[in-house]
């Protein structure tokens, strides 16, 4: 262990004096904010508004909904965790479970979608936006490589264009566009349109990864195919997807831990998400100036979250 140390980092001299620079700082920044922490931060400020930071203004006399979807959660990571056949159709139905609590319906009382807020939008948003996305985006790579001039050049034409704008500019459109293309009496919610920009953002930087995969398979293996007497659609959904996607994996992860992190735009658009709701408690005249403690709290969350799905993805490699 010692000689492994020596060798890479205080082989030369140049190179110890760096070693020695970052211990320094590391020292530095840690000692930093753990006296912060101890002696200055107020977090009362957070066990204060624990509820507005997961569920935002979610009616108080229906907190049993939310309750009840964290134990469903639980449940399906556990048992997705032992499974390795039907995880995507348990998550499914669990997901139309939890979109029934969440919101109503039946016979339970009807919760809007912009009345959400906190981490409950965050999760909501980026969950469906990478459901909706991950299939457009599959699609928009095969039409790119499409032999049919039409469909190519409308895929690529859709994807370049997407790419080169701003998301924050496509959460605008949409709030903006969508109710323009529906009939006068049909008005989505707020977050409805929130849903279809991040969609239709990451499906466009989905396709390239997705299509990177499919350039990455030989020809020939499609070529066999075809010669056993499978059809294009067979070809496609037992031969080439498999393998291209099993070979994208970490950078469609990627994509989409980044498109979580990017609900934090929502706020932008006036949705009450987890960073909206905290700039909603800091405007509050009792947590002026707490914004270490506030957004420091936020970032762990972001990042359980985060390294939560990277290592579901690493997991999900490992078993295939």
């Amino acid at each position: 262990m010692m000689k492994k140390i020596q060798q890479n980092l205080f082989n030369t001299w140049y190179n110890s004096l760096l070693t020695l620079i970052s211990l320094w700082l590391i020292y530095w920044i840690s000692f930093s904010l753990i006296s912060w922490g101890f002696t200055q931060a107020e977090w009362g400020v957070l066990q204060a508004n624990l509820r507005l930071f997961f569920l935002g203004r979610y009616p108080v006399d229906l907190l049993w909904r939310p309750w009840t979807i964290l134990g469903i959660i639980m449940g399906l990571g556990t048992l997705s965790w032992r499974l390795r056949k039907g995880k995507i159709l348990i998550w499914f139905l669990g997901f139309l479970v939890i979109s029934w609590l969440l919101t109503g319906g039946l016979f339970l009382e009807t919760v809007k979608l912009d009345d959400l807020g906190g981490l409950v939008l965050t999760l909501l948003t980026a969950l469906v936006s990478i459901v909706l996305s991950f299939p457009f985006g599959v699609l928009l790579a095969l039409g790119r490589q499409s032999n049919l001039p039409v469909i190519r050049w409308l895929s690529i034409g859709y994807i370049e264009l997407i790419r080169g704008l701003p998301l924050i500019g496509i959460l605008f459109m949409a709030q903006v566009m969508v109710p323009l293309v529906l009939p006068p009496d049909i008005r989505p919610d707020r977050v409805v349109r929130a849903i279809c920009g991040l969609t239709m953002f990451s499906a466009a930087y989905l396709a390239e990864n997705v299509r990177g995969g499919l350039q990455s398979i030989p020809k020939g293996q499609t070529e066999a195919a075809k010669a056993l007497g499978l059809s294009t659609p067979l070809v496609l959904a037992l031969i080439i997807l498999p393998q291209a996607l099993k070979a994208v994996i970490p950078t469609i992860v990627g994509q989409f831990i980044s498109l979580f992190k990017d609900t934090s735009l929502l706020a932008i658009v006036g949705l009450v998400e987890l960073l909206g709701i905290s700039q909603s408690i800091l405007a509050n005249p009792k947590f002026l100036g707490r914004y270490g403690e506030v957004y420091l709290f936020i970032a762990l969350i972001y990042w359980i979250f985060c390294y939560s799905m990277s290592l579901g993805s690493k997991k999900f490699e490992q078993q295939l």
